[in-house]
C-alpha cells in the first residue's frame, strides 16, 4: 500500500499546473497558454508566448515537481515507491485531472524525476537532449534519442550494480521508470503531431 500511496502522490505532484499558474501571473489572467502558440502548457511554449524568463520559470517548476515527487516517493514507499512516484509524476504532467487531462509533454518533469531516482545520469540526460536538439533541430527526434539513451543506460546501470548517488539502489524499477516515462512522452509527442496535422489540413 505504501508504494501505491507513493504513486498517487507522484501523480498529484506531477499534475501541478505550473505553466497555467505562471501564465496567470505573467498576464494577470488574460491569456490561456493552451489557446496561444503551440497550445502546449510547457516551458517551450511559455518562452515563445510569454518570453524566455517566464519560460525558464516554467521549466524550473516542472523539473522541481518531478524531483520532489521522486524524493517524497522514496520516503513513503522506499526504492520502489521512489521509482513509481517518479514515473507517475510524468503521467500527472501529461494527463492532469484539473484540465481535462490536457497537459504538457513531460520532458522537464521527467528530467526532475531522473534527478531524484537516477542522479548520476541527470547531467548526461540534459547533455544528450541538448545535443540531439542541436543536431536534428527537432524536439521530438531529440526526445527519441534522449529516451533511447536513458533506457539503455538505466538497464546497464541496474545489471552492473553501479552506484546511484543519493537515488535508490538500482533495480528493475530503474529501467521500468525510464521505459515507461519515455513511452508516455513519445506518445504525447505523437498525439500533438497528429493534432497539428489535423489543424493544418482538416481533410487528413
Amino acid at each position: 500500500m505504501t508504494e501505491v500511496l507513493a504513486g498517487l502522490v507522484g501523480y498529484l505532484l506531477g499534475s501541478f499546473p505550473t505553466a497555467d499558474l505562471v501564465t496567470k501571473l505573467a498576464t494577470k489572467g488574460t491569456l490561456d497558454l493552451r489557446a496561444a502558440g503551440s497550445g502546449n502548457p510547457g516551458a517551450t511554449n511559455a518562452a515563445a508566448v510569454l518570453g524566455k524568463r517566464w519560460g525558464i520559470v516554467v521549466l524550473l517548476g516542472d523539473i522541481a515537481k518531478g524531483a520532489i515527487a521522486g524524493a517524497i516517493g522514496l520516503r513513503i514507499g522506499g526504492d520502489i515507491g521512489g521509482y513509481l512516484a517518479a514515473t507517475m509524476s510524468v503521467a500527472g504532467h501529461i494527463l492532469p485531472p484539473w484540465s481535462r487531462f490536457r497537459g504538457g509533454k513531460g520532458v522537464a518533469t521527467s528530467a526532475g524525476a531522473c534527478l531524484a531516482v537516477f542522479p548520476w545520469y541527470f547531467p548526461a540526460d540534459l547533455a544528450v537532449a541538448a545535443i540531439g536538439a542541436i543536431a536534428v533541430r527537432r524536439a521530438e527526434r531529440a526526445t527519441q534519442i534522449s529516451g533511447f539513451v536513458w533506457c539503455t543506460v538505466s538497464l546497464v546501470w541496474w545489471r552492473a550494480g553501479f552506484s546511484n548517488g543519493w537515488g535508490p539502489k538500482p533495480s528493475w524499477g530503474l529501467p521500468a521508470c525510464s521505459v515507461l516515462s519515455s513511452a508516455m512522452i513519445l506518445c504525447k509527442f505523437a498525439v500533438a503531431r497528429r493534432q497539428q496535422v489535423a489543424i493544418a489540413d482538416p481533410a487528413v
